[in-house]
């Protein structure tokens, strides 16, 4: 046993040490810091059409203008307009069609039986013709150079000499085809036929087109491109307070933040600029530590918890540095509403939007159209918290997920609208980069299972599969002790109606009362809600042993449900639902029949700890105040109304409720519900308490 509570102190110790805390959060801060950009941050925010609301802006350095996407696209199909595909002159054609030629000229002229008298001549005739055709040069026509019209420019580069031509200058070789026909002159009009036959067939282009050379001086064109239109001089008036950013104006600015951004990679500016990075991550992680301090303590002081949300802080900056260094076309893409539905469906509303608010305000700082980005992400994340009351049903990812995108959606239109003027000049597949985020915001739920599994958080979702009264540990429960299970329905109900009326987790009261009686599996018959006979089996053990029974139940709820693998949240209830009171029946018949002997009240006495929040103090006075009303033999208003008082105040007088955060007026109305809810149980007219 002192082995175990040794381990159990050092567990604790490693939960909520202060030093552990402070470790993780410096570790936090050293992290981001070290991966963020590394450069100055240019200073202003500026957009085309609006006035320009800082001082005059003096450049503080000569830098180019440079030219916008479109006018650079424009260049460049200029220069590419003036580059001439390049066609090399083969002269190797013509000596291997020469050649085959007249092969076939012998054997086809002996084949038609033709007069061997005027076969040289006629030989000789075409061979002068296609020497003509082929020094002109036949050209192999590209379709997509007939840009215009049939015929086109093009460069003819013949022994590295290259000569700008047209392709009417030269033959194709339907035109060679149609020279022969129209030249070639002979008496015999089946020589003619025969000659043209030939001639069809040896009409090569040699004139061939050079894509590769084409593509090297089409490339060496597009480099020659100049990317600015201008220089604007060392103390030249950039923009002067209240004037309008119009198109060149703006193209200054835009150039003017390029140069400085790339000066400043270069500048001896690392240490102040890391300075400044740990200053400001370490005063947002300072602001999330005093809000955890001053209104979520159980999560300030729980180092487990207080980890899981500085990871998700350092991941969502981490990612989008990643982002930034790879030049993310945009940084929209980034599923920043991931962290707002995590974190309200694990922890709390309040918690969600401070931590996303947060996270968006670091991010603020390093990302273009600063304002844009935050007002974007802020409105996103604010939809997504409030479409998530809690994730009891599937869908509900689905629903807030539509409800996320239709506020991007409407930021889109609004910011659209105020930049550009006209609808029609919005680029709409700028929306698509908000699709894809929304898209991948449904990870939340894979991510919500898995931080619950190595972090030991309780969802709703995972508290709605607990309440199930059909899952496995309950089922067993209601076989094995009817009565206790009875018993546990109706301090659910209890408890649950109290809850949801002074504010709390009603889904974790429930789930918490169905357990907190379940270590009664292992001995039933001594527990008197599961007696069916007028024996009792206490009659044969002497008091001690019939409390020591009684007060095993809570260990061995502990037991069971640690093997069942509940969350430890469940589990807080069986611990505390009997808080260290002593088990009474038991030891005042002890005190009553054994006054000689000496009593260890400890022997009668639950091991606690006693309620610590509103949700387990409730469940033990719902308790109590169910299984007393069952020993009620008239169960009329005014017994019920004494029963829960009593019960309540006794609660207060040993202490019970100290750690709680129930008010007076809180038990005020825990027992009004208490009566009204065990009045309508019972059947009772409830005149009485409404005039008590």
């Amino acid at each position: 046993m002192a082995k175990i509570n040794k381990n159990s102190h050092k567990v604790l110790y490693r939960k909520y040490s202060s030093n552990i805390k402070y470790v993780m959060m410096a570790i936090c801060v050293l992290v981001i810091t070290f991966f963020l950009p590394k450069q100055p941050r240019f200073r202003y925010e500026f957009e085309k059409g609006k006035v320009w609301l800082n001082k005059d802006l003096i450049s503080p350095f000569r830098f180019a203008i440079l030219k916008t996407k479109p006018q650079i696209s424009e260049d460049k199909k200029e220069a590419l307009k003036n580059v001439l595909p390049i066609y090399k002159y083969e002269k190797e054609v013509y000596k291997g069609q020469k050649q085959t030629l007249l092969d076939e000229f012998d054997v086809k002229w002996k084949s038609n039986a033709l007069e061997e008298t005027y076969k040289e001549q006629n030989k000789k005739n075409v061979i002068t013709m296609l020497q003509v055709v082929y020094d002109k040069g036949i050209i192999g026509m590209v379709a997509k150079h007939q840009k215009e019209g049939e015929f086109y420019d093009f460069a003819l580069l013949n022994d590295n000499v290259s000569v700008q031509t047209n392709s009417q200058d030269v033959f194709t070789t339907a035109t060679a085809l149609q020279y022969f026909r129209n030249n070639f002159k002979s008496v015999n009009s089946s020589v003619k036929e025969l000659v043209l036959a030939i001639v069809q067939s040896h009409l090569k282009p040699n004139i061939v087109f050079d894509e590769g050379l084409t593509s090297l001086v089409e490339e060496e064109a597009l480099n020659s491109i100049s990317t600015s239109k201008g220089m604007v001089q060392k103390g030249e008036l950039i923009v002067s307070k209240d004037e309008v950013v119009d198109d060149d104006v703006f193209q200054k600015l835009i150039s003017f933040k390029e140069t400085y951004n790339s000066k400043t990679k270069t500048i001896g500016h690392f240490t102040l600029v890391y300075l400044g990075q740990v200053l400001l991550v370490s005063f947002i992680i300072l602001l999330l530590m005093v809000f955890l301090f001053l209104f979520r303590k159980d999560i300030f002081a729980d180092n487990r918890l207080l980890l899981l949300l500085l990871l998700v802080i350092s991941f969502m900056v981490l990612v989008l540095t990643y982002a930034i260094k790879i030049d993310l076309v945009s940084l929209y893409y980034l599923p920043f509403c991931i962290v707002p539905i995590v974190i309200r469906i694990l922890f709390d509303t309040r918690l969600a939007l401070n931590l996303h608010l947060l996270v968006i305000l670091i991010a603020g700082f390093f990302v273009p159209n600063s304002f844009e980005f935050v007002f974007y992400q802020t409105t996103a994340g604010m939809v997504a918290i409030y479409s998530i009351k809690n994730l009891v049903k599937r869908e509900q990812l689905l629903i807030s997920a539509s409800f996320i995108l239709s506020s991007y959606f409407v930021c889109f239109i609004t910011i659209a609208l105020l930049r550009e003027g006209r609808l029609i000049d919005i680029d709409w597949t700028s929306f698509l980069p908000f699709v894809f985020s929304v898209l991948l915001s449904l990870l939340a739920y894979p991510l919500i299972y898995a931080f619950e599994q190595v972090f030991g958080i309780t969802s709703d979702v995972a508290l709605i599969e607990l309440t199930n009264t059909n899952n496995k540990l309950l089922r067993e429960l209601s076989f094995k002790a009817p009565g206790t299970f009875q018993h546990s329905l109706q301090v659910a109900n209890l408890a649950e109606a109290a809850i949801f009326k002074i504010g709390g987790n009603a889904l974790l009261v429930r789930a918490g009362a169905l357990y907190h009686d379940i270590g009664k599996m292992e001995n039933p018959q001594y527990f008197i809600e599961n007696q069916n006979t007028a024996v009792s089996p206490h009659d044969k053990l002497s008091y001690e042993q019939s409390a020591q029974i009684i007060i095993k139940h809570v260990h061995k709820g502990v037991e069971i449900t640690r093997k069942y693998k509940l969350p430890e949240s469940v589990i807080d209830f069986i611990r505390t639902h009997h808080g260290n009171t002593r088990v009474d029946y038991f030891y005042q018949s002890f005190l009553k029949n054994s006054p000689e002997k000496f009593v260890d009240e400890n022997t009668f006495r639950y091991p606690g700890p006693i309620p610590f929040s509103k949700e387990t103090g409730v469940l033990m006075l719902a308790d109590s105040v169910e299984a007393a009303s069952r020993s009620l033999k008239n169960p009329d208003a005014k017994n019920i109304n004494d029963l829960v008082e009593r019960i309540i105040n006794y609660k207060l007088d040993q202490h019970q409720l100290d750690n709680c955060d129930l008010t007076l007026k809180d038990l005020e109305t825990i027992k009004l519900i208490f009566k009204t809810m065990l009045m309508s149980i019972y059947h009772v007219r409830i005149d009485y308490l409404q005039t008590s």
